[in-house]
């Protein structure tokens, strides 16, 4: 039986890590998966599920960090001054970013928490973010203007922030609200990706420290295997993830996520509801 949870574990974490950055939303998928399959509030039992969502989400964070390490290293002045890269992406355009969400996230936390989460709610969300995807592809203007984050204002950065709030709707996907707000704006398809991971790092660290500081004393010898098996899992999937999806985000554009978020939709509305 524990070899059991622990192979839950292992495709949670999976399911998150290859979700979490792509424009799919890993909300959806973790319905089908977690939800309406794995059922880990059941597999927990004493223990609270979204506990170990909240580690698996840091396992995914870690592989943000890794792919960009140089990039942050640069945001936090911390490469010496022959490794030093003529970046002009600064810490204040990901403060400007981020503003908008974290302040309409606090003051209505509760209420999304409460009527958001539902699988209609999130049904709606994976369709009307596929139509901004496509949107963003028939949309974008002819010529780009920023073709790397480095080329991203403190106005472009807050515009993007407003239409990240988007994504306070569940199902509606961080990055495939950002990117498509990016790719409207004039960003390449690069850029705006490079930014969305970069922005998520800040966000997701904050919600996720203080999920694990309000749940500390669930972390005991029972429990943390189930929690390191999605946390390793998370990690390896969302770096595999990340350095495909950049590679190949230029070409395929969104279109072939937005069409996968359709037929999602229709096989949790077939098998599930």
């Amino acid at each position: 039986m524990e070899y059991i949870i622990l192979l839950k574990a292992f495709i949670l974490g999976m399911v998150e890590g290859l979700t979490e950055f792509a424009p799919v939303s890993s909300t959806g998928h973790m319905i089908v998966v977690d939800d309406l399959w794995i059922k880990s509030k059941e597999v927990l039992g004493k223990y609270p599920a979204n506990t170990f969502k909240v580690v698996i989400q840091l396992g995914s964070i870690l592989a943000v960090v890794i792919v960009f390490r140089d990039r942050f290293k640069d945001l936090l002045r911390m490469n010496t001054r022959n490794e030093q890269r003529s970046s002009k992406l600064r810490l204040t355009h990901i403060f400007v970013g981020l503003l908008p969400a974290v302040i309409l996230g606090l003051l209505f936390e509760d209420y999304i928490d409460e009527h958001l989460f539902s699988i209609n709610s999130v049904l709606a969300g994976l369709v009307i973010g596929a139509f901004l995807m496509i949107a963003a592809d028939l949309f974008r203007p002819k010529v780009k203007t920023v073709e790397t984050v480095d080329g991203i204002t403190h106005k472009k950065a807050l515009m993007i922030g407003l239409i990240q709030c988007l994504s306070l709707w569940p199902g509606f996907s961080r990055s495939g609200s950002t990117i498509s707000g990016g790719v409207l704006l004039g960003l390449s398809y690069r850029a705006a990706s490079d930014f969305t991971f970069i922005m998520a790092v800040p966000i997701m660290m904050g919600a996720s420290g203080l999920s694990l500081m309000k749940n500390w004393m669930y972390f005991n010898a029972e429990f943390m295997p189930f929690l390191i098996v999605g946390f390793i899992s998370a990690f390896l999937f969302a770096y595999i993830s990340i350095r495909f999806f950049l590679k190949v985000i230029n070409k395929v554009k969104l279109l072939p996520f937005a069409v996968y978020r359709l037929i999602l939709v229709g096989i949790i509305l077939m098998f599930f509801v």
